[in-house]
């Protein structure tokens, strides 16, 4: 009988894999970084006992009154003009966050009345910085071209080393990718994890409010990735009937999809069931439209004095700009492939490889029509001119390979 439950709950959980795949990533970046970073271990429970600490003591409540203001830089990365996100869908955004953390959203009607009692102001809001951490004006939104044409959830999106963007000081601003995600919706980095991985990331089509994908289309995926930003665990605590540290959210099975229209009882937690309407499900964005008091109570624990948030509070991404220069914006490469002209040539060839400068210092071969190495150069800068004096007049092939497996091969004219 045991065995034939495990393998049911086997089932409805492999089912609810496959209609929330493109959801939260949290739980298994977490699990990868635990495994990159055993250190983390000693870091989740450390910061787990503060928290914990906090409440019992009732530290987090004493600042109830004060409204947290936080920072917000938008990393776009783009591999098409048309992944560049506008102003109007990053305020969509941000008018998304603040709503559902101030409960000010129309569809916090929809909270049952079971559970209306239980739900929260968080008193925590969200703005585009207005300063960079040299006191230069900004718009806090940074569009950049990449070569990449999708990412996965391992934080290469974060360095300008892997083709992304490196963050902004964390202690100052909530950092936030938007780019196009592989499989995922969205993951956070953990409280208190390296500096230069601190933030969200978005999928283009799950942020704002603005050109989203259905389901998706009222920014709430962002709201839950802040809210793991912010210290808070899924409502079933990534284990059957587990436990997310809050006293107030029931326990439940797992995490539930779509939008559950029933009372729904798992673990024991009847009446009343799931509270699959909180933020931390996986329920679509028109089901969710709550934060518990116990959420709140946790989130603003971590800017209390030793909290892992603490120092955002002294930020000045949101003070009037001291220098009104603004960073000079990227320009986005001419090509998005790579470029071999003239063709035919006589003496040289130019490869302008531009668009992409992780082929700097890989080896171009060129081979015959017999398939031989004829000759080799190394990549030295992103327009190339290659020297074809000593070859024989006759069609040429260039051929190379990048680490990710990306090849390269052009078929040229040698007169």
């Amino acid at each position: 009988m045991k065995a034939g439950l495990a393998l049911l709950l086997l089932v409805l959980t492999f089912t609810s894999q496959l209609a929330a795949q493109k959801k939260c990533s949290d739980q298994n970046y977490q699990q990868q970084r635990l495994k990159d970073d055993p250190a983390l271990a000693q870091l989740m429970s450390h910061t787990e006992s503060y928290i914990q600490r906090q409440i019992t003591e009732g530290i987090a409540a004493r600042g109830e009154a004060t409204i947290i203001k936080i920072p917000v830089v938008i990393h776009n990365l783009y591999h098409y003009p048309t992944e560049k996100i506008s102003l109007e869908q990053v305020q969509s955004q941000l008018n998304a966050l603040n709503n559902c953390f101030r409960r000010r959203s129309a569809d916090t009607a929809r909270t049952p009345v079971y559970f209306k009692n239980l739900a929260a102001d968080c008193q925590i809001e969200f703005y585009l910085a207005i300063s960079d951490s040299r006191k230069r004006s900004t718009t806090g939104l940074i569009r950049k071209y990449t070569p990449i044409k999708e990412w996965e959830a391992d934080d290469k999106m974060k360095f300008n080393a892997e083709m992304g963007d490196d963050a902004w000081d964390p202690n100052s601003y909530l950092n936030i990718w938007v780019c196009n995600l592989s499989r995922v919706a969205g993951y956070s980095s953990i409280p208190g994890d390296a500096a230069g991985k601190d933030g969200v990331v978005i999928d283009l089509e799950a942020f704002g409010t603005l050109n989203t994908q259905a389901g998706y289309e009222m920014g709430k995926t962002t709201v839950h990735e802040v809210g793991h930003w912010l210290g808070l665990k899924h409502i079933w605590g990534d284990d059957y009937c587990g436990d997310d540290g809050v006293s107030d959210t029931p326990k439940q099975a797992g995490y539930n999809i779509d939008c559950p229209n029933t009372i729904n009882v798992t673990c024991g937690n009847g009446p009343y069931g799931d509270m699959y309407m909180n933020y931390m499900d996986l329920t679509s964005d028109a089901c969710m439209n709550l934060f518990t008091e116990g959420q709140k109570a946790r989130m603003r624990s971590f800017f209390a004095a030793g909290g892992a948030r603490v120092k955002i509070l002294s930020s000045t991404g949101l003070n009037l700009p001291l220098i009104a220069e603004s960073p000079l914006p990227e320009e986005d490469p001419k090509w998005l492939q790579p470029q071999l002209y003239p063709n035919p040539a006589n003496n040289f060839i130019n490869l302008d490889l531009a668009y992409d400068s992780r082929w700097m210092g890989k080896a171009i071969n060129v081979i015959n029509l017999q398939g031989q190495i004829v000759m080799s150069v190394q990549v030295t800068a992103k327009n190339l001119r290659i020297d074809l004096q000593k070859l024989q007049a006759g069609i040429y092939f260039l051929a190379a390979k990048k680490d990710d497996g990306e090849s390269l091969k052009m078929k040229f004219v040698k007169l």
